[in-house]
C-alpha cells in the first residue's frame, strides 16, 4: 500500500471577540458617574433624589456592569472613567462591611430600637428579643397608647422596670425602656414633627449617658423639608454626657443630611461592626428589606462592639440591636 503525503495547515475559524461600541459604552457608563456626582455634591435634598440615593448599594454593584461594557468596547477613555466611578463608589459601601476595632474599655450598654407600625408590631416577640438579647434600653417608635398596653401585658417591665414615653396615636408617639433609671430632658422635636423623647440614663460604673429616641419625618410625598427640619434638629454631641441616638431616621449612610449629622461626632453601630449593609425596611414584602434606615448613633468616645437586625412580626421595620462599649471616662470631643 502506497502512502499518500497530504500537504497543507490545518487552521480554526477565527474567534470574534465581543466589541461594542464607544457610544453603547458611555451610554452605559454616563449614569454611574451622574450618580457618583450626585452621591458626593450631596444633591439629595430634593423630593425623588433623596427616595432614589437609598438604592447607592445596588448602584456601585450594578457599576461592574458598566466596566465590562467599557472593556468591551476598548475605549481607553470609558474604561478609565468606568474604573474610576466604580472605584469611588465601592469606597462609599464597600466600608459599611468591615469592622472597626472597638477603643472604648468601660461599662457595656446595650441598645434595641423597633418601628411599631402604628402600634401594630407584635409585643410579644419584642418582649421576647427583650428577653433573649437582655437589651439596657428598648427605643420604640410609632407608638401608640395601645402599644403600650400590649408590651405592658406580654411583660416588659419586668425586664425594662424604667420608662419615658410619649404614645400617641397614628406615627407620631415614641417610646423609651429602660433597665437603669430614666431622668427625662427637655424635648427638641420641632412642633409638627412627630414625638422623640430624650433621658439621662443612670448607667453603673460609667459617665452621664442620654438616649434620644430618634423618629424624623419620611421625605416622601413632599415632605423632604420637613425631614431635613428633623435631621438638623436632632443634637449634636455634647461634652458633658455620653449621647446615643437609636430609632427610625428614615435615612441611610446615602443621605447627607445624615451624614453630616454623623460628622459631628457620632458614629453608626452597623457601620463600625461591619454590619452596615444588613437592610431593615420594608420587612413586610414577600422579599427580605432592601434599605437600611434605622440606626443607632453613638457618641464618637464610645465603641460599638456588635450590632444585628431582627424580624419583628406585625411591622414594616426590622428591630435592631447593638451592643455598644462606653468609655471610661467623658473625656473630650475630638
Amino acid at each position: 500500500m502506497t502512502k499518500v503525503d497530504v500537504g497543507g495547515m490545518i487552521s480554526s475559524p477565527d474567534r470574534r471577540r465581543l466589541r461594542v461600541s464607544p457610544a453603547l459604552a458611555w451610554f452605559a457608563v454616563a449614569p454611574f458617574v451622574l450618580w457618583t456626582a450626585g452621591r458626593l455634591t450631596g444633591v439629595d435634598r430634593r423630593p425623588l433624589i433623596v427616595e432614589l440615593m437609598t438604592v447607592t448599594p445596588y448602584v456601585a454593584a450594578a457599576s461592574l456592569g458598566a466596566v465590562l461594557i467599557a472593556l468591551a468596547s476598548r475605549s481607553r477613555a470609558a474604561i478609565a472613567v468606568s474604573a474610576a466611578t466604580s472605584t469611588l463608589l465601592a469606597t462609599m459601601v464597600l466600608p459599611r462591611a468591615f469592622a472597626t476595632a472597638p477603643t472604648a474599655t468601660g461599662a457595656t450598654l446595650k441598645i434595641l430600637t423597633t418601628n411599631m407600625y402604628f402600634g401594630g408590631a407584635d409585643a410579644r416577640t419584642i418582649v421576647d428579643l427583650v428577653r433573649r438579647l437582655k437589651p439596657d434600653i428598648l427605643s420604640t417608635q410609632e407608638l401608640t397608647p395601645a402599644a403600650v398596653e400590649a408590651l405592658d401585658a406580654a411583660g416588659l417591665e419586668e425586664s425594662l422596670p424604667y420608662s419615658h414615653n410619649q404614645a400617641a396615636f397614628g406615627a407620631y408617639g415614641s417610646g423609651l425602656w429602660s433597665r437603669y433609671p430614666l431622668t427625662p430632658v427637655r424635648d427638641f422635636a420641632l412642633p409638627e414633627s412627630r414625638n422623640m423623647p430624650r433621658a439621662r440614663v443612670a448607667v453603673p460604673g460609667a459617665p452621664p449617658v442620654e438616649i434620644v429616641d430618634v423618629h424624623t419625618v419620611s421625605p416622601v410625598n413632599g415632605d423632604v423639608y420637613e425631614w431635613l427640619a428633623d435631621m438638623e434638629s436632632l443634637p449634636a454631641p455634647s461634652s458633658d454626657v455620653i449621647r446615643i441616638l437609636a430609632g427610625d431616621f428614615n435615612a441611610s449612610l446615602d443621605h447627607s443630611p445624615l451624614r453630616a449629622v454623623i460628622a459631628g461626632g457620632y458614629a453608626d453601630a452597623g457601620d463600625a461592626t461591619g454590619t452596615g449593609l444588613n437592610t431593615t425596611w420594608p420587612a413586610d414584602w414577600r422579599i427580605p428589606p432592601v434599605i437600611t434606615i434605622d440606626h443607632v448613633l453613638y457618641d464618637e468616645r464610645a465603641s460599638a462592639v456588635a450590632a444585628d437586625v431582627h424580624t419583628v412580626p406585625g411591622t414594616d421595620h426590622r428591630a435592631l440591636f447593638a451592643e455598644l462599649r462606653l468609655p471610661k471616662e467623658i473625656g473630650r470631643l475630638s
